[in-house]
Formats: C-alpha cells, structure tokens, sequence
C-alpha cells in the first residue's frame, strides 16, 4: 500500500511578549522519505528560552544531516540530538548570564518505521482514524501525582503546581528521556507533537477529531484559534507540528474502447 504525506508545522505568540517555542519538519537531505520534527518549548527569561529552544532545533537538524540509519540506529539519534542541545544550552549559561532551558519532542519518520522521544512536558499524540492510540507522559511534577495515583487526570487540568517540569534540557542535573517505536507506517496514523500552550486547551478526543476532519494545515488553524479563544487573553506560546499518513488511492484505469 503507498501511503502518502500530509504535514504541517504552525505557531502563534499568543500573549506572550516573546516567542520562546521553537518547531521545525527538517527532511532529509539525502534519505528519501526521511524528516524529523521537533518541538522546543524555551523558558528562561527574556531571550533565554528563545536561544534554548532555538538550540534543540539547530542541534536536531546538524544530527538529522549526519544520520545514516546504516550506521546508527533512530534512537541513537534522538537521544544525540537531546544530548547535544543539553550540553550547548547548559554551556550558554556562562556566555549570556541567563538560566535557559527547553523540552523537547522528537519524531523521526522513517520508510521503515517512526521513533520518537521528549524531555519535559511537550508532547506527541498518536492517533488512528481520530482515536487516541497513545501519547507521551509528562516529566512533570502533577502527572508524578497521577500516576502515583494521588489525584486524578482531571484535578490534574486545574492543578496549581502543572507548570513544574522534573526535568528539562538545560538544568544542572542530567536531563531525563523517554523514547519509544518503531511503530509501523500505517495509513490513517496521526501524529501531533505540541508545546503545553497548545495541549492545556485540549482533551485527547478533541485533538483527534479536529486531525482526522481537517487536512494537517487547516488542523492546525483549528487547533490554535480553539485554543486563543479559551485562553481568553492569558494565553502562552503555542507550537504544533501535524504529520498525516494518507493511503494514496490508485487511479482506475480508463476504459478500453475496441473498433467495430
């Protein structure tokens, strides 16, 4: 079955005085079929958590330009492409006297299979037909609560503490990662990879039905005009990446007409 591409990447201030979030689709330069997308949430004062999140991106795309799936393996490259930028945005401490850091969520599209990784509490949803497949957890404070049972997803939505990571590319401890594929490219997947001033709008059934209904760039649209409205001028950063997997349908071959 030939399967096709429907990708979108978008971002909006918000009410933010800056743009700290950062998202790219990086293809390949040499492996067809091959790209890389990424969302870089940066905090950390003025211009700090832009230069963070702007250093995942960069970082992501020098490990993407070197990758050869003959000499490394996907996970490799995400946990490189991590690595790296910690190590960068940690040594730009000293240079710029801010406290930069960022998460971090990566997907890597291969013929083969997808991967994916983060750091922090952007996230990546995976859909099928508009059903939630699975999405990554939060290395955050109030999803430790949920899963140690102490509150529950929906306390979790108005949580005072949501906002705070356990961790971070940047921080003075080693930042934590979670990966997780291959999954198989399959037709009808869905896959959404956002920062928090996107998802906090959201539960997981609704994203699924605005991806499955729309194309990845009227997505979207939807996705950050729904959450402007409900953000009712309190808004943060919001960055977003959608990549569709469409079954390209043959076309039926025309008639054959014979002479009488």
């Amino acid at each position: 079955m030939a399967i096709s591409v429907d990708a979108c990447a978008a971002q909006h201030q918000g009410d933010r005085k800056e743009q700290q979030d950062r998202v790219a689709i990086l293809p390949h330069g040499r492996l067809r079929g091959t790209a890389l997308a990424v969302v870089a949430d940066g905090m950390g004062g003025h211009t700090g958590g832009a230069l963070a999140a702007e250093q995942v991106v960069h970082t992501a795309k020098g490990c993407l330009d070197h990758f050869s799936p003959n000499d490394e393996t996907a996970q490799a490259l995400l946990e490189s492409s991590m690595l790296e930028a910690h190590t960068m945005i940690k040594a730009s401490r000293f240079m710029n006297e801010k406290d930069p850091h960022s998460t971090a969520v990566l997907m890597l599209l291969q013929p083969g299979g997808i991967h994916w990784a983060h750091c922090g509490d952007s996230r990546l949803y995976r859909f099928h037909d508009g059903g939630l497949v699975s999405r990554t957890v939060d290395h955050s404070y109030v999803e430790h609560l949920v899963a140690t049972g102490r509150i529950t997803p929906e306390q979790a939505l108005i949580h005072p503490n949501k906002n705070i990571l356990l961790t971070s590319l940047g921080g003075q401890d080693e930042p934590k990662f979670s990966f997780d594929g291959p999954c198989e490219v399959v037709a009808g997947d869905s896959y959404v990879l956002c920062s928090d001033g996107v998802w906090a709008y959201f539960d997981d059934e609704e994203i699924g039905r605005i991806v499955a209904s729309n194309s990845a760039r009227q997505a979207c649209e939807t996705l950050i005009e729904r959450a402007r409205e409900r953000a009712a001028g309190q808004g943060d950063n919001l960055s977003l990446a959608i990549i569709k997997l469409l079954e390209v349908i043959p076309p039926k071959p025309a008639p054959a007409y014979s002479r009488s």
